[in-house]
């Protein structure tokens, strides 16, 4: 029996050596495998590791799919409308250009005025049939700006959404459901109760990452040129995770540090050459910038002035403050971001 076994082994053994020797008909292949599974021979094996092939043409893990911006009765909703537009078709997105119904500020003194003013209720009555009329003919405006706008990019899927309400509700409703919502900075004021801008309650409630563009500048690229402020927090490290489409799609991108070295120090973390890697492996060819020495009631200035010298059209910051009592506190640098920025602006929290 003991022979028996010896023999039984060696039989095998040979056997399993003329198999490797041999050049069978057909072989175990992982890509095969992988192929079966995907529907496409899109990956190769290597040293126990599945990557992609680099035969095949580069595609992006990370995408925005699905765009989002916000328009009002301003002018300022056409320059935002026009970047959207091009971001959607550069990213081969759904864009969805949302008008809420509103009235604005004026359009509310106006009748307000008007009711102090004792006037008759036919006249009130007029007065809000004319603002009416001057909303929904905003709405056309946008829709024919809409149309005109897309006409360059076949394929693009766009569509004007016209919804009653107030923005500070409407707009998280359909941000919440967006990759990337786009919206202006000198917007009606929030919610009472809380004493914060349009644009900083929305930073907070949507869940989703925020594209500032603020008014009364001009704009011809967005997110071509990105300078992101990295500072190895956790509000940045959000935002830029969150702006990785962004900067996977970006021609140049710079890593800008302001006061690092003490940083670095209170926190612990990582220097900037980690994060420059990080963007690296997804495409990016980043410049590491640092910079010391700034009083910190400059550092909102002095990264606008950084970023327009470097030519960019977006910057990538964390949103600094507290989830819990956002109400009552928001970070001093985030703030000021939002309050002075004249770049557009990408944020996360």
């Amino acid at each position: 029996m003991f022979l028996d076994v010896i023999v039984g082994s060696a039989r095998r053994s040979e056997t399993a050596a003329r198999f490797r020797n041999s050049k069978p008909h057909f072989q175990f292949s992982p890509t095969r495998q992988l192929a079966r599974v995907f529907g496409k021979r899109e990956y190769s094996c290597h040293s126990g590791f599945i990557r992609e092939n680099p035969l095949l043409p580069a595609r992006h893990v990370i995408a925005l799919k699905d765009l989002l911006v916000y328009l009002d009765q301003t002018e300022e909703s056409l320059v935002r409308l026009r970047l959207a537009v091009d971001l959607a078709a550069r990213h081969e997105s759904r864009l969805t250009a949302l008008y809420v119904r509103e009235w604005n500020r004026a359009q509310l003194d106006a009748r307000k005025s008007a009711e102090l003013g004792l006037v008759s209720a036919e006249a009130i009555h007029g007065l809000d049939r004319g603002i009416e009329a001057s909303i929904d003919a905003v709405a056309e405006r946008w829709r024919s700006s809409l149309h005109a706008l897309t006409q360059g990019h076949g394929g693009l899927q766009a569509q004007l959404h016209c919804v009653d309400g107030e923005a500070a509700v409407v707009v998280p409703r359909y941000a919440r459901c967006a990759d990337l919502s786009i919206l202006g900075l000198d917007q009606p004021e929030g919610p009472a109760s809380v004493n914060y801008t349009f644009s900083e309650h929305m930073l907070f409630v949507t869940g989703r990452p925020v594209l500032f563009v603020p008014a009364l500048e001009t704009f011809t690229t967005l997110g071509r040129h990105i300078v992101v402020a990295w500072n190895a927090s956790r509000p940045a490290a959000r935002s830029v995770n969150d702006a990785l489409p962004l900067i996977e799609r970006a021609e140049r991108t710079t890593v800008l540090m302001l006061n690092p070295a003490g940083f670095m120090q209170g926190h612990d973390a990582p220097p900037g050459e980690r994060i420059v890697e990080h963007l690296k492996r997804h495409g990016a060819s980043p410049n590491l910038v640092r910079i010391e020495n700034i009083p910190p009631g400059s550092i909102a200035d002095k990264l606008q002035t950084e970023a327009r010298a470097y030519g960019a059209d977006l910057i990538v910051a964390g949103a600094f403050g507290h989830p819990r009592l956002w109400e009552k506190m928001l970070g001093g640098v985030t703030h000021d971001l939002i309050a002075r920025t004249r770049l557009p602006l990408f944020m996360s929290h």
